[in-house]
């Protein structure tokens, strides 16, 4: 019985040992499983360590790269630094000091009907009576340059600066079959520049345009940029040397801008003496040229002017030796009014005169003389498109016929009334432009005083610019 019931209890129990052991079994396959994944994962762990100091490795080799390229690029730039160098000169200047080159290049193909005064083609003004012919050309003559230099301390609040410019109006070199096409430089202005931002004041020295000249308000032309439309003939002033002092009357103020000029310039006459050797009427006793100026502006809509002109002439020269003509001391009187009004695409501008004795300035349409003359000019011009414009002109000059009479043949050349008509129409695109313009004029003119001669002339031209 006994025997009976121990073999039944062992055949209970072998299914439950079988089961303990498959468990152990899956145990201990389970360890292995993550004792491998675990090694994978540490294999993984070392190959990304690897590729990491691989990477850094790479990216320090390039900076040494780039290092030792830069090293190379600064070596061979200070070898090329200091060999003479043979490429492009650049400007110097003293330390502190900033130096601007700015000019244009102008060219006039032109053709007239007859001969003018000061010149032809970029400088004709009106007719030279009795001239004939017609003639035609090419000038260059306008071509200008000049130098801005800025920044030079002073002391206090002013500082220094200078201005030179020059164009090729100095005649032509020689007088042979290609003298023509070598024009002379011609000094313009050279002047040296102290200015005070602070107190709005300005001091120029040196060569430059007079105070009568209205150099913020000429007539639009590609053609007549040296020589203006009119100028002679309906606009006076001229460059001497002297000195400019400039005031801003309400500086860093809002609103219109007032200014004030008050000026001193060399005297000058066209005799008796050397009239290009500072003993000529003008310079007998040092008189010099006394202007001021009033100038109001207002952005850029309109400006205004009002200027004064001012000498003594005395014709019997320097030393007092020579015999005076009719008089033999006068003065030389201007008073000009001056404007200028851009509404909108419109532009309006417009100049007038009166004086006496006013040849110095290019006055009396340039004779010398105790002679009275009024004149001015004004122009309208109205802009289509941002790139192209017209313009129409109109200029007088008119001197007291009975002086241009009294002072014939002593300074006076019969020149009695020009009036000087212009129109033209200028495309421009960028630091480029190109115009065709029209120019006549009428010159009334006497040899005896009895006799009255009326002379005509034509100029039709096409011109270019580049400004830079």
């Amino acid at each position: 019985m006994f025997l009976a019931l121990a073999a039944l209890g062992l055949t209970a129990t072998a299914p439950a040992f079988a089961q303990s052991d498959s468990r152990d079994a899956q145990i201990q396959a389970l360890k292995t499983l993550v004792e491998k994944q675990q090694q994978q994962l540490n294999q993984q762990q070392q190959d990304l360590q690897q590729l990491h100091a691989a990477l850094s490795q790479l990216q320090n080799q390039q900076t040494q790269q780039q290092a030792q390229i830069q090293q190379t690029q600064q070596a061979q730039a200070n070898v090329v630094a200091a060999a003479p160098s043979a490429s492009k000169p650049s400007f110097t200047s003293a330390p502190g000091l900033s130096v601007a080159f700015h000019g244009f290049i102008d060219a006039t193909a032109f053709s007239q009907t007859r001969s003018f005064t000061f010149g032809n083609g970029q400088n004709a003004e009106y007719p030279i009576p009795k001239s004939a012919g017609d003639l035609s050309g090419v000038d260059v003559r306008n071509t200008r340059f000049w130098f801005d230099l800025t920044g030079a301390k002073v002391a206090g609040n002013w500082t220094g600066g200078a201005h030179l410019e020059m164009d090729f109006f100095g005649g032509n070199n020689g007088t042979g079959a290609y003298s023509q096409q070598q024009p002379l430089p011609r000094l313009r202005q050279a002047y040296m520049v102290l200015d005070n931002p602070v107190s709005g004041s300005n001091i120029r020295i040196g060569q430059m345009w007079d105070l009568m000249f209205p150099l913020d308000d000429l007539p639009d032309s590609l053609s007549h940029i040296a020589f203006p439309l009119g100028y002679g003939a309906g606009i006076i002033g001229w460059r001497f040397p002297g000195i400019v002092y400039s005031q801003m009357l309400n500086n860093g103020s809002e609103g219109p801008q007032w200014r004030l000029d008050l000026g001193g310039f060399s005297g000058t006459w066209s005799g008796p003496g050397n009239p290009v050797n500072y003993v000529s009427a003008g310079n007998a006793g040092f008189r010099p040229q006394i202007e001021a100026k009033l100038h109001v502006e207002m952005a850029k809509d309109w400006l205004l002017f009002l200027a004064a002109h001012y000498s003594q002439i005395n014709l019997t020269g320097v030393g007092g030796t020579e015999p005076a003509p009719i008089k033999r001391q006068f003065s030389s009187e201007a008073v000009e009014v001056g404007g200028e009004w851009t509404p909108g695409p419109w532009s309006l501008k417009s100049v007038i005169y009166d004086g006496k004795g006013i040849g110095e300035i290019f006055g009396d349409l340039s004779q010398f003389g105790d002679i009275k003359d009024k004149g001015g000019y004004v122009s309208g011009g109205y802009k289509f498109t941002p790139n192209w414009s017209a313009n129409v002109f109109y200029a007088i000059s008119k001197p007291s016929t009975n002086d241009v009479i009294e002072w014939l043949d002593n300074g006076s050349t019969g020149l009695l009334k020009n009036r000087q008509v212009a129109a033209n129409v200028q495309y421009a695109v960028g630091d480029y432009a190109f115009a065709l313009e029209w120019i006549h004029a009428i010159l009334n003119t006497t040899t005896n005083g009895a006799t009255r001669l009326s002379t005509g002339g034509n100029q039709v031209n096409v011109s270019a610019i580049y400004k830079f």
